[in-house]
């Protein structure tokens, strides 16, 4: 019989790391920040979250994920966690007995700076000031609804959250919620290689990232812009602010205005 795993120093150790052992036995820093997922498919995660960076820092217990399956908390010998929607129409919903307990069972141990989220295309659409917000508390907890959605009394009765990924409806919130936390782990100290690429990748300063460029210096007959190989600093962050404001103009308005607008305030 193998002994039980050690401690050393703050991380708890485990014997193995395949992805799906992300979530059910994985190291973790004392209070890492923690991702609760109340979702009927627990098997969809870490998905990619287990891959590159975020995956790496999940399994250095820089950041904690745990699923939370909402079948086992269904009614009956079959466990149902739906029904039909109240006055009639298509499709199922979500129960609110059912998916009340399993928030219940999630939330143990939350503290009052741990928002309870549900992926939901009513929701506030997600940016990256969302994403810099979340990274900020102590963990978050998000509900993956299926069918036509949950019943409205359970997100009346633990002041649920809506977020939505975009205009769009999908079959389930289990994308939009790995999509969530990839943006929001990631700005996490110590997740990124290099800390400065969170500050000047798009939306970090209101305005989309300026163009980039690498070898070779020639392709296809398309040279690097020759700024970039001046090797002066000063011209070189002069030109990416430009190609930073002059792409968001063209491309979203909505930004640029905002853009102006904050510029505007501070002068």
């Amino acid at each position: 019989m193998s002994k039980l795993a050690k401690s050393h120093g703050r991380l708890s150790i485990s014997a193995s790391l395949k992805p799906r052992d992300l979530v059910e036995d994985r190291p973790r820093l004392h209070g890492a920040w923690t991702a609760k997922v109340i979702t009927l498919f627990p098997q969809a995660f870490p998905g990619v979250l287990g891959q590159s960076l975020t995956g790496k820092a999940l399994e250095e217990g820089k950041w904690a994920l745990e699923t939370v399956d909402l079948r086992k908390f269904g009614i009956g010998k079959h466990n149902n966690v739906d029904d039909t929607p109240a006055g009639g129409g298509a499709g199922m919903v979500l129960r609110a007995d059912v998916l009340g307990e399993a928030i219940e069972s999630a939330q143990q141990g939350a503290t009052p700076n741990w928002p309870l989220l549900y992926l939901s295309p009513r929701g506030r659409r997600m940016d990256q000031r969302m994403m810099r917000s979340l990274s900020q508390t102590d963990g978050v907890t998000l509900i993956c609804g299926r069918f036509e959605g949950v019943d409205e009394r359970v997100l009346e009765q633990y002041g649920v959250q809506e977020v939505s990924l975009g205009d769009f409806v999908m079959t389930g919130g289990e994308i939009a919620a790995q999509a969530l936390l990839d943006a929001t782990v990631r700005l996490m100290p110590g997740v990124l290689g290099n800390e400065d690429s969170a500050v000047e990748e798009s939306f970090s300063n209101g305005l989309l990232e300026h163009p980039q460029y690498t070898r070779p210096a020639v392709w296809k007959g398309r040279p690097i812009p020759p700024v970039l190989m001046s090797g002066h600093h000063g011209k070189v962050a002069e030109w990416r602010q430009e190609m930073s404001e002059q792409i968001t103009k063209q491309r979203r308005p909505d930004l640029w205005q905002a853009y102006q607008d904050a510029k505007g305030k501070s002068e």
